[in-house]
């Protein structure tokens, strides 16, 4: 009796692991990043500065940490609509011959005469039905020759 062998298989390979409760640890990381330098920016900046700073990069942090998009993160959404801006996949061919190139073109080109086509052979309706016939009865019908 041969031995079975079972093996595991992961599950759930799209969920991150969570560190804090519901955050995972690419938005804690982004979360980080975005209060450090508004801590800087709390710092250096006066208010009004500060505060379009907050609305701007805590919002964007927020965004960028939190909202899927069709199931992927919206990091992942940014870096497709660059690659679709910076390579769009609509290509259009707009070759633009002048004239001489034309006429060398046309000299250079070879005429290919085709071989001479068989005649195919014809049938008449009445071979085509008594073959018909000889098929579908299993060979008991033999038309007269």
């Amino acid at each position: 009796m041969p031995v079975q062998t079972q093996f595991v298989v992961p599950q759930f390979l799209d969920v991150e692991d969570k560190i804090f409760g519901p955050i995972t640890a690419r938005q804690f990381v982004i979360l980080l990043v975005a209060t450090l330098v508004l801590f800087v920016a709390y710092k250096l900046a006066d208010t009004t500065l500060f505060i379009f700073l907050l609305a701007l990069l805590g919002g964007g942090s927020l965004i960028i940490a939190f909202v899927k998009i069709n199931g992927q993160p919206f990091h992942y959404f940014l870096l497709n609509i660059i690659q679709t801006v910076r390579r769009p996949s609509l290509r259009i061919w707009n070759k633009v011959y002048d004239k001489a190139d034309l006429t060398r073109l046309r000299e250079e080109a070879k005429v290919i005469v085709p071989e001479a086509v068989k005649p195919i052979a014809r049938y008449s309706y009445s071979r085509i039905r008594d073959l018909s016939l000889t098929v579908n009865t299993g060979g008991y019908y033999q038309p007269e020759e």
